[in-house]
């Protein structure tokens, strides 16, 4: 189990994965989740990756964080898990590899990489944001859901030959990576949750994006560049962020800073740190068409925000989309579920 804190942060004691996630996210996962037996096939189709593999991989070939390497290091991933209140805190290995990455794999013991190349670019804080970022996917059981798009990702390379199937299979997964995209913007907030540092934060994305000269750049400059971003000059550049788009699983840093700033902004960072977030126990009382309305709510409210042309013409035709999708999730589950019960009474 973990242990208190070095120094005063907040423990959110049984904090939901739900207080932190983005809308989008959370509305996914609270329909598979509600689907009983979805989330065990998921977790059987995750044998695809072999966790067990990679464990042996990076216990062979990294450092494992203990309090005898790295302790500071293991500090954080403690300090994490007792913020948001997990019942065993995971492990983490630290990698040779000069790519600035982390990561959190598995699902029946997930565990956490960084690499020596985002150790080497982040101090202490930034550290401990990106350590409770990973923590964030863990409590999310966003692991899982990853595996099946890695799945789906290699087979649509396999049944690339197969116009129809590959266009169908594109399509599932371009609506994977939005939600994998969203899921990203979660765990931003989660690691501002555990580190409990918004400077930190922020410096931390930063980095990502222009390397460690901290001293040459500047939050409030960063922060034009995402409203620049976001206001393209006509409907072809709307085209083109949305192509250049396809194919990435994280956020662009501009517009990570700029949604965690946002979060900051509008309270909830606060309201949380307060006590006013959902418990774990109420997780069974989501409901699903409320979850999607609430996304589709979020995606109006960031069209309703932006200067890019092209997002005009598509509001009220995915507004009413996801809105109807939340109808149909409704219905699909309580089928679901009543069709579980009769066969376990059966």
């Amino acid at each position: 189990m973990s242990t208190t804190p070095d120094r005063a942060r907040i423990r959110l004691r049984s904090i939901s994965s739900r207080a932190y996630e983005h809308p989008a996210d959370r509305g996914a996962l609270v329909a598979l989740r509600s689907l009983r037996g979805f989330d065990e096939v998921f977790k059987r189709l995750s044998g695809l990756f072999n966790e067990r593999a990679l464990r042996l991989m990076f216990l062979a070939g990294a450092v494992r964080v203990n309090e005898r390497q790295f302790p500071d290091v293991h500090d954080y991933v403690r300090d994490a898990a007792y913020v948001l209140d997990l019942d065993r805190v995971p492990e983490l290995y630290i990698q040779m590899n000069p790519q600035p990455n982390a990561m959190a794999i598995g699902s029946s013991r997930p565990f956490i990489v960084m690499t020596t190349g985002l150790f080497d670019l982040l101090d202490a804080e930034e550290q401990r944001f990106v350590v409770g970022h990973e923590v964030g996917h863990i409590l999310s059981g966003h692991a899982v859901y990853r595996t099946m798009l890695l799945a789906l990702i290699r087979l649509a390379a396999r049944v690339a030959w197969i116009p129809l199937g590959y266009v169908g299979l594109r399509a599932i997964v371009a609506a994977l990576e939005e939600w994998y995209r969203k899921s990203e913007l979660s765990c931003d907030r989660a690691g501002l949750l555990a580190s409990q540092n918004p400077e930190a934060a922020k410096r931390a994305l930063m980095k990502m994006a222009g390397g460690s000269r901290l001293a040459e750049m500047n939050v409030d400059a960063f922060l034009e560049q995402a409203r620049e971003y976001d206001a393209a000059e006509d409907v072809r550049d709307g085209f083109l962020k949305l192509l250049i788009t396809q194919g990435h699983t994280h956020p662009f840093a501009v517009i990570r800073l700029a949604e965690l700033d946002r979060w900051i902004s509008d309270g909830d960072y606060r309201r949380i740190l307060d006590g006013d977030y959902p418990r774990r126990d109420t997780d069974t009382d989501a409901r699903i068409g409320e979850e999607a309305r609430r996304a589709a709510q979020s995606y109006r409210e960031a069209w309703e925000r932006t200067s890019d042309p092209l997002v005009g013409t598509l509001r009220d035709v995915v507004g009413t989309a996801a809105s109807t999708g939340g109808k149909i999730f409704d219905t699909v589950a309580e089928r679901w579920r009543n069709g579980s019960s009769a066969r376990r009474s059966g």
